[in-house]
Parts: structure tokens; C-alpha cells; sequence
């Protein structure tokens, strides 16, 4: 059996969920409403102000199907919730973020500024203080939708592996490359 997917998912206080005839599952809660379509050959029921996804056989295909929308729900509940948040660094002389409604302005070194329009779930800060490097926020209660944001941005300047120079998740450890001896 699965793991993840036989633990039950706890619907805290605030948060209504729905599951129609299609199976597409609806959450609401404080910080939004989200939607997911299930495979037909899964199973989801609210019992006791929990829900329970169940499989119908322990086929490879069910047991991959039943933990990951075990999973995808159980993040949303979280989303709608308490929300997601991410930061990011950007490490380099010169490389600033300014956050203007749904867009980003950055500047990373190239000949122009990188303007980024960001989807209407996702709310941004940029935040640059007196020698710090720039941090951006992101914020929203849809998971997925926000590690494929930031992983966009990341992609636009990557950490190097020599200086550390690119945008960086706050707290990551870069591994750097040691500088050639000299030879004797």
C-alpha cells in the first residue's frame, strides 16, 4: 500500500471541499479557491471531516495515481489555508528587483531589464536593503503554480558554480568549485 496516499487528509477549520460527478475536487478556504481534476479510477470521499483517497488495485499506475492526488489535495487544503511562500535571492554586483502590481522588473546584468508578468494568484515583493542583496517574495495559496514561477526566474540567471553570481532560493547551499592549484 501506499504510504502517503492511506493517510487521511484533515480538513481544518474554515476550509469547504466538494467533490462532484467528474471527479474534480474544489477547496475553498481564507486564502482562495482552488480546483483539481482526479483520474476516474480514483477514488475520493469526505468521511468525518477527513478525506480518504482510495485505489481500485495495487497495480504500479494506481499506487503512482493514488499518493501523488493524495498529495495534490493535501496541498491545497494547506494553500487555501495557510499559503505558500518563497523567497528568492539575487547575488551579484549590481542585480536589483522592483515589483510594480503583477510585475517584475529586474535587472541581472544583461543589456536590458527582464520584465516578468506574473499570474493574478501569485503576489510579489521585492525587497532591497543597504548592502544586502535584493530578496523577492512570492506568495500564493496554488503550490504548483508558485515552483513553476520561481523556478522560471531562477532559470533567467542561475547560481554559478565559481562566485555563486544568480538568483538563489533564500537558504539554499550552493556547491562551488575549487579554483585551479598552482602547480609547483
Amino acid at each position: 500500500m501506499s504510504r502517503i496516499g492511506q493517510l487521511p487528509v484533515a480538513i481544518p477549520d474554515g476550509v469547504t471541499i466538494t467533490v462532484d460527478n467528474n471527479n474534480l475536487v474544489s477547496v475553498k478556504g481564507p486564502m482562495g479557491e482552488l480546483e483539481q481534476q482526479v483520474n476516474k479510477e480514483i477514488k475520493v470521499e469526505i468521511k468525518e471531516n477527513k478525506v480518504v483517497v482510495t485505489r481500485p488495485s495495487d497495480q504500479k499506475h494506481h499506487k503512482a495515481l493514488h499518493g501523488m492526488y493524495r498529495a495534490l489535495i493535501n496541498n491545497m487544503v494547506i494553500g487555501v489555508s495557510k499559503g505558500f511562500e518563497i523567497q528568492q535571492e539575487l547575488v551579484g554586483i549590481g542585480f536589483r528587483a522592483e515589483a510594480k502590481g503583477q510585475r517584475l522588473e529586474m535587472s541581472l546584468g544583461f543589456s536590458h531589464d527582464v520584465i516578468i508578468e506574473l499570474p493574478s494568484a501569485i503576489k510579489v515583493e521585492a525587497k532591497t536593503e543597504r548592502r544586502a542583496n535584493p530578496i523577492i517574495t512570492l506568495k500564493s495559496a496554488d503550490k504548483q503554480l508558485l515552483g513553476h514561477v520561481a523556478a522560471k526566474i531562477r532559470s533567467l540567471r542561475p547560481p554559478e558554480p565559481y562566485k555563486g553570481k544568480g538568483i538563489k532560493f533564500v537558504g539554499e547551499q550552493l556547491r562551488k568549485k575549487a579554483g585551479k592549484a598552482a602547480s609547483v
